[in-house]
């Protein structure tokens, strides 16, 4: 006793202790820890969702590509580039105004005598398409860890574009050094984010795609434009609608992606104002964000803003953590009465088992005395020849034979229960046929059982029921359930024998059927205990020792089977053996 608790207080008592004094520490940090992971989330979410919306932008540049390469397919390029406005107008909803400009600097759609948006069109972008007017081209910053660059331009001068490329057309090997420079071809410059005095002619350069981004009169016109194979001469180009591109945005911007509960995700434009936001049901944004994101140079100065739905939540939250980890200070001294009331259990539980097996000594003691005695006084009165009817010699020696055999099944179930307890090698196993098996069994148990009044039923398949294991060990299993049948027999002294067999399921049952006094309701699964028995021998007058039915179900396992016990309609009780059967 003086061990377990010793082995208990290192084991529970110390480390609980030490972890409550360790959390009591930590109560004080939590809510500094719960606003830098608020934090973490936030700008996580915030970096997600603009990269979400940068792949949306390049979607859509995609199916700028795709549909002017469809209009190519179905006109012819002279034609096309004349009515290129009104096309692409048909066919890709985002565009506004549809303009194509060729390399050498000349507008050839729309024209300044069409609508009024594609007249203003003209007269706010001809000097920078037609390479007439140098601007500051900003590119983005490149990064190893994001191809895309980092898009963090700051200016809104008029003057200023913020471009991108994509794809290149296949350019002509750069030269070495002492070659001559070949017309038209220029050298790749390093990616960077300082203003570089260009015009649209050097901002096209060699790419296929691309997007430019202008501040016209304080309005961001964004362009989206295309140098297809067919036409490599020609730049088609178009200014996006941005309230429909807003609208594709709004609609590839997943709800699932605004945090749930936790936070709002808003996109503003470069004058601050919010777009959208999500959830959409959730209040306007603050002041105040806690996380930002640069959408980039597709959209300069446009920011993904991320900041929590209920500001007070940090609070409460850590609040919440705070009393939780109270809680679990509270759980862990709890454990500890827990981890002592379950100490003093099985150690009750121990003393039972104690008192379960000295009574199993006495109670075998009893059982080994009395066949004992019986064969002892019938030998003794045969040997001194004291009955000379040759009836009553012969019912002397069927008493013998009974209590002998009793005596012997007594000694097996404890030698077996002894070796199964010691965890010796498996039985010997071989395959037979159960029907033989049951046969001989019960013509060794009918005489006696014949002798108390009981009337024996079989029903036995016409098929052989083959199954591997050890004859002897489960001839024991049907002999002690035979036994339990008679020793808990009532008034109606009938048994009967069941051979089934499964081929479908792979198993084999073997049903003894009595009509005794049956299980007490609630201990179907107790009577398989070592030592346990539903009636007490004192009280019912019943001999056993308590260890046939713990032996038998440990045997039918070992066999890869069980043992299981139910009640019989009309009384008694029903215990079925399982058993694999064994296919050729």
């Amino acid at each position: 006793m003086r061990k377990v608790a010793l082995v208990f207080a290192l084991a529970v008592v110390l480390p609980s202790l030490a972890l409550a004094w360790l959390a009591v520490r930590s109560l004080h940090d939590q809510e500094l820890v719960l606003e830098r992971q608020q934090a973490a989330l936030a700008q996580g979410l915030a970096d997600q969702t603009a990269r979400l919306l940068r792949e949306s932008i390049d979607a859509e540049r995609s199916r700028f590509a795709s549909a002017v390469e469809s209009l190519l397919k179905t006109n012819r390029t002279r034609d096309l580039i004349v009515r290129f406005d009104d096309q692409i107008r048909g066919v890709w909803a985002p565009a506004e105004v549809g303009f194509v400009v060729s390399l050498e600097g000349a507008i050839q759609c729309p024209s300044l005598f069409e609508r009024p948006v594609a007249r203003q069109f003209r007269l706010d972008n001809d000097q920078f398409l037609c390479n007439r007017e140098p601007v500051s081209v900003v590119w983005p910053e490149a990064r190893p860890e994001d191809p895309r660059g980092k898009e963090t331009a700051k200016s809104k001068d008029p003057g200023s574009v913020f471009a991108t490329k994509a794809r290149s057309v296949a350019p002509p090997p750069p030269a070495p050094p002492s070659a001559p420079a070949i017309p038209g071809w220029q050298e790749p410059v390093a990616a960077t984010n300082t203003p570089a005095r260009s015009g649209f002619r050097d901002i096209v350069g060699d790419s296929t795609d691309g997007t430019v981004a202008r501040f016209v009169q304080d309005q961001l016109n964004l362009l989206f434009w295309y140098r297809p194979v067919p036409a490599p001469q020609q730049v088609f180009g178009a200014l996006v609608n941005l309230d429909q591109l807003i609208a594709r945005l709004r609609r590839d911007v997943p709800a699932a992606l605004a945090g749930g509960e936790s936070f709002t995700v808003s996109i503003d434009d470069d004058r601050g104002h919010s777009l959208f936001r999500r959830p959409e049901e959730s209040p306007a944004p603050g002041p105040r964000p806690l996380a930002t994101a640069e959408i980039g140079q597709m959209l300069p100065h446009w920011l993904v803003a991320v900041q929590l739905r209920d500001p007070g939540r940090i609070t409460a939250t850590a609040r919440s953590v705070r009393l939780t980890l109270g809680l679990l200070i509270g759980l862990l001294v709890l454990a500890i009465g827990v981890g002592s009331w379950l100490i003093v259990t099985d150690l009750r539980r121990q003393l039972t088992r104690a008192r379960q097996q000295r009574d199993f000594v006495s109670n075998v003691s009893h059982e080994l005395k009395t066949p004992l005695t019986n064969i002892r006084l019938f030998a003794e009165m045969l040997a001194e020849q004291r009955v000379a009817d040759p009836a009553r010699q012969q019912q002397f020696l069927g008493i013998i034979t009974s209590e002998a055999s009793r005596l012997t099944r007594l000694i097996n179930n404890v030698l077996d229960f002894a070796r199964l307890e010691r965890g010796h090698a498996p039985l010997p196993a071989a395959v037979f046929d159960l029907r033989p098996l049951v046969e001989e069994t019960l013509a060794s148990c009918r005489p006696p059982l014949a002798a108390a009044g009981f009337s024996i039923t079989t029903d036995l398949p016409a098929t052989p029921v083959q199954v591997r294991g050890d004859r002897d060990a489960l001839a024991r299993v049907l002999v002690n359930l035979l036994s339990n049948a008679e020793k808990y027999s009532g008034d109606r002294r009938e048994i009967t024998v069941r051979v089934a067999a499964d081929p479908a399921g792979g198993r084999a049952r073997v049903e003894v059927l009595d009509r005794g006094l049956g299980v007490p309701t609630g201990l179907e699964e107790r009577i398989f205990d070592e030592f346990f028995r539903a009636h007490d021998s004192l009280a019912s007058e019943v001999g056993g020792a308590g260890l046939g039915l713990t032996l038998a179900r440990q045997i039918a396992r070992t066999h890869g089977g069980d043992l299981a016990c139910t009640a019989r309609e009309g009384g008694g009780s029903v215990f079925t053996l399982t058993l694999p059967v064994h296919s050729a």
